[in-house]
């Protein structure tokens, strides 16, 4: 059986965990919480209903921003791991980055599914969320030197997922809505994990 090193175990705890989320349910209580040794959670669900609608609790106002703000976040973060994915070296970082892709479009589609598409709030979730502060790290990343990419790469993922990180976190005190707070502290945990391998790739 071949040996499986720390990142890759850590990056398949990430993947496992999202798809492990599965679309919401009825009840809050039926909702999958993270699995307490696992490193990286997400709420990505699968193709199968995973963007239905959100019954149940009522969704406030700020949980729509939310939402809204993380689809936003999540449509740069693709951004920016497909930039730069055909151009990075390290064999580690490469891993790392196809698995952030991977659940972020997962969890995109949820986002999506989620989101109001009449009545109070839908202005909020129709809004354009283009920048989000990084249009200089993207052009600092599509400018770098080959050599220089898998260094600019972690840099500028690290910084954008921690802010995702925090604005989740945000989230899960200020919520109403329960499976969209479960999903920002999956999304706080996953993003904290990812945050943590990009510092550690490539060093020795």
């Amino acid at each position: 059986m071949p040996r499986r090193t720390p990142l890759a175990s850590l990056v398949a705890a990430l993947l496992l965990t999202g798809a492990c989320a599965g679309p919401p349910t009825s009840t809050p209580s039926a909702v999958p919480q993270p699995a307490p040794a696992s490193p990286a959670g997400s709420a990505a669900a699968g193709s199968a209903g995973g963007g239905s609608p959100i019954e149940g609790d009522p969704m406030s106002g700020i949980d729509v921003v939310f939402l809204s703000t993380m689809v936003g976040h999540s449509e740069r973060t693709l951004q920016i791991v497909r930039l730069a994915r055909d151009r990075v070296r390290d064999d580690a970082l490469r891993t790392l980055t196809a698995a952030v892709e991977a659940t972020e479009a997962d969890e995109l589609a949820v986002m999506r599914g989620w989101l109001p598409t009449s009545g109070p709030g839908a202005s909020a979730a129709a809004h354009h969320h283009d920048g989000h502060g990084d249009d200089a790290a993207l052009d600092r990343l599509r400018t770098a030197p080959d050599a220089d990419v898998d260094r600019v790469l972690r840099e500028v993922l690290a910084d954008h997922q921690r802010s995702a990180a925090d604005l989740a976190q945000s989230h899960v005190g200020v919520g109403r809505n329960e499976r969209v707070r479960d999903l920002a502290r999956r999304i706080e945990q996953s993003r904290t994990a990812e945050v943590e391998l990009l510092r550690g790739t490539g060093t020795p």
